[in-house]
């Protein structure tokens, strides 16, 4: 596995393999890497010549700089974790001036509104991060395939939209949750919590699936309401609960035969910011 840390040598390495013709599949993280990443690595490994890993903590995706701050950074970790997986041909760990070569500014994108929803009405200006390092790691790592979990759901459409918008010839994977054994879902976020935290935080996958047991039986306001009632006087902050069509991500009061939904739910459990999903069938 090679491990490249500046663009220029990392563009001769790309050269190298589109002249033999290589697919090219990857995964971008921005490390503090889990079971979870190594799974989108184990997707990519099954259909691509060529799987590349790229670690990048993205400035411009944060809106709370402490958030940024406190971010964990543990790229040695991260690299034989890489290593010992034996999925991944080359890890690309970029500088900033790589990445943002004319200063950290955000390019602004029309996503077809989707970035206005949750996540994007919560945290101005986070889609716009994500599409600008997204945008360049793919002009500079040219794949044929790349590889984002569904944890992040609307992160996976906002791509879809930024690859459709750009007319990248690139064919976007979405690759299912992984859990812990608790049904907490994998992120690196998980390592802030304490042992008592992420026993407390298996609530959260245990109500989105009380809530695929109420889907169609009664109706949406009456499963907000018991929602909102599980997390009441417990030890996290139920910052929103929606369930909305997958295809828009637009909210619903009521469900129709012929669309798709998915429950989406944020949590604080102490100072970490918790996100889940479950697609509602």
């Amino acid at each position: 596995m090679q491990v490249f840390y500046d663009k220029n040598s990392f563009a001769d390495y790309i050269t190298s393999q589109k002249q033999l013709n290589k697919t090219i599949g990857l995964a971008p993280t921005m490390g503090a890497l889990h079971a979870g990443h190594i799974s989108l690595y184990a997707e990519a490994r099954k259909e691509n010549d060529v799987v590349i890993s790229s670690i990048f903590v993205n400035p411009t995706q944060f809106n709370n700089p402490e958030d940024l701050e406190k971010y964990p950074r543990t790229v040695e970790d991260d690299i034989k974790k890489l290593e010992d997986s034996n999925l991944v041909d080359a890890v690309y760990v970029p500088r900033v001036e790589d990445i943002y070569p004319n200063g950290m500014d955000r390019k602004h994108y029309d996503f077809g509104g989707i970035e206005n929803e949750m996540e994007g009405a919560a945290r101005p200006g986070h889609f716009d991060g994500v599409g600008t390092v997204v945008e360049e790691l793919f002009l500079q790592v040219q794949p044929d395939n790349a590889y984002f979990g569904e944890k992040d759901f609307q992160q996976l459409k906002i791509i879809e939209k930024l690859v459709e918008g750009l007319d990248l010839n690139i064919k976007i994977h979405g690759v299912k949750i992984h859990r812990e054994e608790n049904g907490l879902a994998m992120s690196s976020r998980n390592m802030r919590l304490s042992k008592i935290e992420k026993e407390t935080s298996a609530l959260i996958y245990k109500t989105l699936k009380k809530v695929n047991d109420w889907f169609r039986v009664i109706s949406v306001p009456e499963i907000k309401t018991r929602v909102e009632e599980i997390f009441d006087n417990e030890e996290m902050d139920l910052e929103y609960f929606m369930i909305a069509e997958e295809s828009t991500l637009k909210e619903v009061d009521f469900f129709s035969a012929d669309d798709d939904f998915r429950a989406f739910i944020v949590v604080n459990v102490g100072n970490v910011r918790l996100i889940d999903n479950l697609h509602l069938d």
